[in-house]
Parts: structure tokens; C-alpha cells; sequence
């Protein structure tokens, strides 16, 4: 593990501890854009500004959230099996998914100009058209838990499997690969595209980093604390891979020759979730304690 410039991180509270923020992305708008899981509701924040949110059913547990091709933002309803999107000023339309009790996690558009997503507890790889009409693809196997999804420069989507300790692929037509983790019981979970073509993924149960070529060949990266609990994963700009420690109060990134760096979150038990690259050009992470963090350059200015 190699030694990296110190970053600055600052918290930007955005909700009560209650409310949960979980996962987040930059909006067309330039705004980044978070679900609140426990609250139900969607919220906003340009940075430097006061947040704002939009209210959605209290128990309907919207969890992951991304740029639809449309201008709009789209995001999965955990607990009521819907499919939500939100205009960048506000216009809710909730899309039911006829499989009940399908439990819809990740979320991410497809090269087909539609957004696809998984059905945890169902199976199921799920396409939603910017109208709204849903098609589902059963999965080969059952148990396995489809989590994270995000699409890649092949033409197809790549998706975790958290229980059937695998990462899968599906064509536009459905069609459908898995690729066996070399780690028993490593429980992926957040997964995404490089810039090299492969695609990174984190290993929640094992305490690994992950990274997966086209062509299905499968490297493993273990964290210095193996029970640190990685959740979710994206890639900036210089192809450098930043991932949230759940357990560990952390979040790391990993470079693409292989070098591993991690940095303390300043809060005891921040319970870090969602991470993306932010309008700001800093990394944003998701805090379940209420708060988004701004990861950055310690010499960079705000």
C-alpha cells in the first residue's frame, strides 16, 4: 500500500440521523442528487448551498438513483417495487414492476436508451423505457441477490450477484453470463465501469476490491482490514477507483496499477454508502448519519 497526497474531508449535513441518505449522483443540472432511504423522499444539493428534498411515500425506500438518457433522474423504490423519476425541478412519475415483492436495488441507463435494474428478491434483471414500459429477465440461478448494475463499453449491463457470489452480464436481448467469484462467500455488491474497458467491484463479505476484463478474467484486491465492509464503487476521471468502507468508517481508492489508499472519515460510525464524482470535481459520499461527504485534494479550494 502506497503512500497518496492527503485529501480534505468535509461533511455537509443534509438530513436527520433518521433519515438515511444512501445513495447519490451528479445531476444534468450540476447538482447532486440522493435518496433518502429511511425517509422516504428525494433530495438535492448544489454545492454551497442549503439542500432541498422532494417527498415520495414515507415507506417506500428509495435506494439507488442515476442519470436517466432523458434529462431526468431515475431511482429504485426498495420497498414498494416502483420505479421513480424526478425532473430536475421537481415532477415525480412512479412506474409499478408487475413482479410484486421484487425488492428493485440498482439502477443505471443502458446503451439502448432505456434504464435497467435489479430485482433482489426476485431473480430478475429489470428494463424500464423512458415511457415507462418494464420488461424482466429471469436470471439463471435463484437466491443469488442481483444488486448493483451499471453498464459497460461492450454493449451490455454488468450486475452483481451478492448471494450467488458472482458478476453477471446481460445482453440488450436478456441474454445472460456469470462469472463465478474466486473468493467463497464474498458477497459483491456496488460495481463499475472503468476507463480500461474492465469494470470494478467491491466484495462486502470478503473485504476485497474486485476487478472483472470483458472477457470475464477475475483479479481480487484484498483491503489492508478485511472487515471493513465495502459497499459501493465508482471510477473518476483519471481512472482511479473510490470505494466506500461501510464498516470501516473509511473511503478508499485503489489506481489502476494496483495502488491501495485509504482515508479515515472524520465522524466515529458515519456508515458510508453511495459514492460518485461530484460537479465540483471532488468525490461525494453518502453518510447514513444524515450528512454527504466532499472528498478532495487537501490543496484544493472549495
Amino acid at each position: 500500500m502506497s503512500h497518496s497526497p492527503q485529501v480534505s474531508i468535509e461533511e455537509h449535513a443534509v438530513a436527520d440521523r433518521t433519515a438515511g441518505p444512501y445513495a447519490l449522483t451528479t445531476g444534468p443540472d450540476g447538482a447532486l442528487w440522493f435518496t433518502l432511504v429511511h425517509s422516504g423522499r428525494i433530495g438535492r444539493l448544489v454545492p454551497g448551498e442549503e439542500p432541498t428534498s422532494h417527498r415520495l411515500d414515507p415507506d417506500s425506500g428509495p435506494t439507488v438513483i442515476t442519470p436517466g438518457p432523458d434529462g431526468a433522474l431515475w431511482f429504485t423504490q426498495y420497498r414498494a417495487d416502483r420505479i421513480g423519476r424526478i425532473t430536475i425541478d421537481g415532477v415525480i412519475d412512479e412506474f409499478g414492476i408487475p413482479t410484486p415483492g421484487c425488492g428493485p436495488f440498482g439502477i443505471a441507463a443502458g446503451p439502448d436508451g432505456a434504464l435497467w435494474f435489479t430485482e433482489t428478491a426476485a431473480d430478475r434483471i429489470g428494463r424500464i423505457t423512458a415511457t415507462g414500459h418494464i420488461t424482466e429477465f429471469p436470471l439463471p440461478v435463484t437466491g443469488a441477490f442481483p444488486s448493483a448494475i451499471t453498464a459497460s463499453d461492450d454493449g451490455g449491463m454488468w450486475f452483481t450477484l451478492n448471494q450467488a457470489n458472482a458478476i453477471g452480464r446481460i445482453d440488450m436481448d436478456g441474454a445472460v453470463t456469470l462469472h463465478p467469484l474466486p473468493t467463497e462467500a464474498a458477497g459483491p455488491v456496488g460495481i463499475a465501469a472503468g476507463r480500461d474497458g474492465a469494470l470494478w467491484f467491491v466484495e462486502i463479505a470478503a473485504g476485497q476490491i474486485g476487478r472483472i476484463t470483458l472477457d470475464g478474467q477475475i483479479t481480487e484486491f484484498p483491503l489492508p482490514d478485511r472487515t471493513a465492509r465495502p459497499h459501493a464503487i465508482t471510477v473518476d476521471g483519471d481512472g482511479t477507483a473510490w470505494f466506500t468502507e461501510w464498516g470501516g468508517n473509511r473511503v478508499g481508492t485503489l489506481t489502476p496499477d494496483g495502488s491501495l489508499t485509504v482515508h479515515d472519515l472524520p465522524t466515529p460510525h458515519s456508515e458510508p454508502h453511495g459514492i460518485t464524482p461530484g460537479p465540483d470535481g471532488a468525490l461525494w459520499t453518502a453518510l447514513e448519519i444524515g450528512a454527504l461527504a466532499r472528498i478532495a485534494p487537501a490543496d484544493s479550494t472549495t
